[in-house]
């Protein structure tokens, strides 16, 4: 569908380089709009081979752009993998390691977001949806580098309006800014309807909109004309939510088109993590291993574009190690800053790199841990720990799917591996908090049956309350 990006683009490149140079000389700076979606499978969009989902509008997104297709965020789990985005850092710089920070804390407020820089850098900042990096006021997007907000607080909240949850005392309200506001419909459209009322305001600032949809996380809600267009489909509720998605996508792109500001916008999409799995929102990783929560694959590559007409090549599949940290590092570049006012960035600026005028890979490294469990990833190497029972070993180009341990076979390789989580490790700091003692058990669990090739024998703790007590009979 795609062809594979061949490095020696010396035209594209330079084309870059003028382009960015014409853009400083004349004072404007790009638009950036970060489409993230919830819990999306990594199978589940046409241009990432998905047959029974069809996906038109985020295909033409691709095709605009570059499909990263050696891409992955910074946890497996909603929140720190947003904190990571938002910064650009590891979010176990700053103690947001596990999930669902407790109501009194969140994101670290000594940690500049994206929204921080681009204010710097004198952009007008958005955010629309799902927030779900803390409840307070001092972790309140509004105090968090954002001039606007419209959208809700925590993790998950259904997608048509709920008396039980709209209204002022509850956090997964819908607010805009610090006021509790209600709303009419289908909540994937009427985000999308606020991020294209920023792009049809006349206005010479440029603007910056983080798109942060819940779909399509549970709970499992599409439109009734959505799920009647996929009636009798294995995965129909899915199928209504990530069409209505992809709809909404193209009404952005048309919105962009309409006003002139197509070739004026850095558009980023991706996945906050992998697919949670077929029995929560029937969603799919194929040919991964893994799902949401855990540090195979599955958990953490995800579908991620970047498109920039006219600036960025377009058309193209990236192979390159990349990350969600790159995001916060690419829009610094295109700001005009020379460099973050806040702390030091983990990621880095991709344009050289899918032009061609950087050779090879952005990163030879990536880190993931949560809690008990924890991955280093070094060329096409993975490695794969789990407190109090063991490593595994991988050779992504030769086993995509992670199911032949090389731990045995290679090592030096994981003897090397080994040293480097450690001593990204001593850069970390003790997290804030930890996940509950029922999740703990169960996400340790499915990591040990994963790491021996086998089903696990719970996945959830309704599960293995069930699971504990047929084994004490």
């Amino acid at each position: 569908m795609f062809p594979t990006l061949h490095f020696r683009t010396i035209p594209v490149s330079l084309l870059f380089s003028l382009t960015i140079g014409l853009l400083s000389a004349l004072g404007a700076k790009p638009n950036i709009l970060i489409i993230l979606v919830d819990d999306a499978g990594y199978h589940d969009f046409g241009f990432m081979g998905c047959e029974d989902i069809p996906t038109p509008n985020l295909d033409q997104l691709a095709a605009s752009g570059v499909v990263f297709t050696d891409a992955h965020v910074t946890a497996t789990v909603c929140s720190p993998s947003r904190a990571g985005l938002l910064t650009g850092r590891y979010q176990q710089r700053f103690g947001h390691e596990c999930n669902v920070p407790p109501e009194d804390t969140g994101m670290d407020p000594q940690e500049w977001t994206i929204g921080d820089i681009l204010q710097s850098a004198g952009y007008k900042t958005y955010v629309f949806g799902k927030w779900h990096v803390g409840n307070r006021a001092s972790y309140h997007p509004n105090t968090r580098g954002f001039d606007e907000f419209y959208g809700f607080l925590e993790g998950a909240r259904s997608y048509f309006p709920d008396p039980e949850t709209d209204h002022p005392e509850h956090f997964k309200a819908i607010l805009h800014n610090r006021e509790q506001v209600d709303f009419e419909g289908y909540l994937t459209d009427v985000l999308t309807d606020k991020a294209i009322e920023v792009i049809q305001r006349s206005d010479s600032q440029p603007w910056f909109v983080f798109l942060s949809y819940n779909a399509v996380h549970t709970p499992m809600e599409a439109k009734q004309e959505d799920l009647d267009r996929f009636a009798g489909h294995s995965r129909q509720q899915l199928a209504a939510m990530t069409w209505c998605l992809d709809e909404n996508v193209g009404k952005l792109m048309d919105a962009l088109q309409m006003t002139g500001q197509t070739e004026e916008t850095l558009v980023f999409f991706l996945s906050d993590n992998g697919g949670a799995g077929f029995n929560n929102n029937q969603s799919r990783n194929d040919p991964l291993k893994g799902w949401k929560g855990n540090k195979y694959e599955g958990g953490h590559r995800v579908p991620f574009i970047l498109s920039w007409p006219g600036t960025a090549p377009s058309g193209i599949r990236f192979g390159g190690l990349t990350s969600a940290l790159d995001i916060a590092a690419t829009a610094l570049a295109v700001s005009g800053l020379d460099q973050t006012p806040g702390k030091p960035l983990d990621g880095v600026n991709l344009i050289p790199y899918v032009t061609g005028e950087n050779v090879g890979n952005p990163h030879t490294n990536l880190f993931w841990r949560k809690d008990q469990m924890a991955a280093v990833r070094f060329n096409q190497y993975k490695l794969i720990r789990l407190d109090g029972f063991g490593y595994r070993l991988y050779d992504l180009k030769k086993d995509l799917g992670e199911s032949r341990n090389l731990w045995d076979k290679l090592p030096d390789i994981a003897a090397q591996m080994e040293k480097q989580l450690i001593a990204w490790e001593k850069q970390l700091t003790v997290p804030w908090w930890f996940e509950g003692h029922d999740w703990s058990a169960v996400t340790y669990e499915i990591h040990r049956a994963l790491m021996d090739n086998r089903e696990p024998n719970y996945i959830n703790p309704g599960q293995r309350t069930k699971f504990l007590k047929n084994r004490e009979k």
